[in-house]
């Protein structure tokens, strides 16, 4: 089985089943705050293609032109349903559309914004978007509390760029090596498992 059919069968399972708890969801950001139920952020994929990844609402409206594009702790501009989805990772699961429409694939390198790829030595860039991006990787799992340590930071901006981008870019790197079907398997089962750690 190839990795995209692999991706089209698991993304439509995964959005049939789930598709009582996105409603709830959809529902939930609906009467907690103003605004869409989906946030899109152009983000770069495979080949240096931008496209719009696809996360549910986890914000006030407008919240880019308001701070930061990375988040850090208990940013003020998370919404209360926010705060709740973001811990369980529930609001990545609107990016299943994405791999529907082949943007991403279920595991992969997680897409940057411009600004932080512009960051990556030519050698990296070009074998990280070599492949589609993915909802979840090596990287996803060892900096599933990114939000926490960025909290922590003087200058978070800084630290993502300077300490935590290139162990990022390690693990993408080593995904992009070693990527097989049983490895992406595997790396959703421990990606379940971190959330539910969490």
């Amino acid at each position: 089985m190839s990795k995209r059919i692999f991706d089209l069968l698991f993304a439509l399972v995964g959005l049939i089943l789930l598709s009582p708890l996105l409603l709830f969801i959809a529902l939930w950001i609906k009467i907690d705050s103003k605004g869409s139920i989906f946030f899109i952020q152009k983000r770069v994929g495979l080949k240096g293609n931008c496209f719009g990844v696809f996360k549910f609402r986890t914000m006030v409206s407008d919240a880019e032109s308001k701070g930061l594009k990375i988040t850090v702790g208990k940013d003020r501009r998370i919404t209360r349903s926010g705060h709740f989805l973001r811990k369980m990772k529930l609001d990545e699961l609107a990016q299943l559309f994405n791999v529907l429409n082949g943007s991403m694939s279920l595991v992969g390198p997680r897409p940057e914004v411009q600004e932080y790829i512009d960051f990556y030595p030519d050698s990296v860039r070009d074998k990280v978007l070599s492949v589609r991006p993915g909802i979840t990787d090596y990287a996803s799992i060892e900096f599933k509390n990114e939000n926490a340590i960025l909290d922590d930071a003087a200058d978070p901006v800084k630290t993502y760029i300077e300490e935590i981008l290139p162990i990022k870019q390690k693990y993408y790197i080593k995904y992009v090596d070693e990527q097989s079907l049983i490895l992406d398997i595997k790396l959703i089962i421990k990606t379940i498992i971190a959330i539910f750690q969490k």
